[in-house]
């Protein structure tokens, strides 16, 4: 999560339960959203205790495979509900849609009043008709309505291009399966969530967590279709193997500036202020091929935009110098579709900036799809790696650091990682490093001998559930039902 955050406390193989403040305390962030954390694993652990590693009540996720007319491209329909994947509650319910002001005009003499509402209450009525079928759903099997159906192309989150060939469903046999994760919203994707009567000048307060769900397809090989929910799992089983580790440490640089007002001497984390470092797979792939970005302020410096042109224009500048762009950084374009695809593109470098414009102009033109639809929150989110050519330093590619396995690599100020040797690095896995000012050094687990120990991803973690086997038109439910207690 590319949150603001002081640190993540949350350490699930302590078995806390509760967070308990104290009188005369400072609260901090990090002690709200461990308790957060707390509850949310009970809930999704007891829930997986229960349910299994999937299922749910009535039609919640129910496939039918729609092969399309002529002209039209085949899809899916996912009925509406509730499904259950690792404990964690999935609703693929429609929100209602809400319906404009419908302005009449009219006289001023009360048969013209009396005419113009006897219209508006008919048009009110055969809107209301016309609401009602087209909210209406199937009955599911425990009694409930089901409600009107996603497709396969209009889902959510998954935003599924009918114009790409890559996103059309396979000619011939596949299933269809849930993937669920954790993200975290923020102003940026949903600007409801800001107090304006703060001022624009001021920050954003909270942040929310979503779970995001899409319904994709895979192709099975001839030998594996014989069981497909035994190859699912299989697959599954490949898709959540994280074998690869980092470990983090601050050793004091061979050349610092030793000015005692700013970093005690003996200091090996040589920053003036306390930092939350991300350490985040750009490009995944095997050592070699795969590329790491990194963050002093875990990501959290986004910066919303308006237009794309020759410049790239943003709704606002930082606040201050801290968590502004400057040239030479490098910055990343993106918007919900392109998180929702997992679409990964070159970072690109700041190379001059209007500040009375609000613009700045990149070292190339950003991908044409995305960052062009306002609908879709389209950002700027600052990384900072910085070119160069220092004897040693690490190398840049697509404006990401090379990543190196079996040495340690600097970052700044002291501040280090180190990648263990592995199979096979997947994009968007993370790890976080708190570095303090206080003690001089990096907060990240060690041995005995005060060796850093080697650490798996902190995220993203994907849960996933077989929903249907498509051969020939027909849709096979692999779905686990169960009646609700009451029903």
């Amino acid at each position: 999560m590319h949150g603001d955050f002081s640190r993540r406390t949350y350490r699930p193989e302590e078995h806390y339960v509760a967070v308990v403040g104290q009188q005369g305390r400072v609260s901090l962030d990090a002690e709200a959203n461990e308790q957060a954390d707390l509850a949310l694993s009970a809930d999704r652990a007891l829930a997986a205790d229960l349910i299994g590693r999937h299922g749910g009540p009535g039609d919640g996720f129910k496939i039918e495979y729609d092969a399309g007319s002529e002209g039209e491209k085949a899809s899916l329909r996912i009925a509406a509900g509730r499904y259950y994947v690792d404990g964690i509650a999935v609703d693929a319910t429609r929100p209602e849609p809400l319906w404009a002001v419908d302005e009449c005009g009219g006289g001023t003499d009360t048969a013209a009043k009396t005419t113009v509402a006897a219209k508006t209450t008919d048009a009110a009525k055969k809107t209301a008709s016309v609401k009602a079928g087209a909210t209406a759903g199937a009955r599911a099997d425990d009694g409930t309505e089901a409600g009107p159906a996603w497709t396969y192309w209009d889902q959510p989150y998954a935003y599924r291009d009918v114009e790409r060939d890559t996103d059309e469903l396979p000619s011939g046999p596949f299933l269809a399966y849930l993937r669920v994760h954790d993200r975290l919203v923020t102003a940026v994707q949903d600007p409801l969530l800001r107090e304006t009567a703060l001022g624009a000048a001021l920050p954003d307060t909270t942040a929310r967590v979503r779970v995001d769900w899409e319904v994709l397809p895979l192709e099975l090989g001839e030998d594996q279709r014989r069981d497909p929910a035994g190859a699912f799992d299989e697959w599954v089983a490949a898709q959540q193997d994280r074998t690869c580790r980092l470990a983090a440490r601050a050793e004091r640089p061979a050349r610092v500036e030793n000015d005692p007002c700013l970093v005690a001497p003996d200091a090996r984390y040589r920053g003036p202020e306390n930092q939350l470092y991300r350490v985040e797979i750009h490009r995944g792939g095997e050592a070699g091929e795969a590329t790491f970005k990194w963050s002093r302020e875990n990501g959290s410096v986004v910066l919303p935009l308006t237009a794309i042109d020759e410049w790239v224009t943003l709704e606002a500048l930082g606040r201050d110098d801290k968590l502004d762009l400057d040239v030479g950084d490098f910055v990343e374009v993106g918007d919900d579709a392109s998180v929702g695809r997992g679409e990964i593109s070159d970072l690109l470098q700041v190379v001059e900036v209007d500040l009375a414009g609000r613009r700045v102009r990149l070292s190339a033109e950003p991908d044409g799809t995305v960052g062009r639809q306002p609908g879709r929150h389209p950002y700027l989110r600052r990384w900072d790696q910085l070119e160069s050519r220092r004897r040693g330093a690490p190398r840049l590619e697509g404006g990401a650091v090379k990543l190196v396995e079996g040495e340690w690599i600097d970052l700044e100020d002291g501040v280090q990682v180190y990648f263990a040797p592995c199979g096979r690095y997947v994009s968007g896995d993370y790890w976080t490093v708190a570095a303090r000012t206080v003690t001089g050094a990096v907060e990240w687990p060690t041995d005995a001998g005060g060796r850093p120990l080697l650490a798996r991803p902190a995220g993203v973690a994907h849960h996933y559930a077989p929903l249907a086997w498509i051969d020939d038109g027909q849709a096979l439910d692999l779905r686990k039902v169960f009646r609700q207690l009451t029903a």
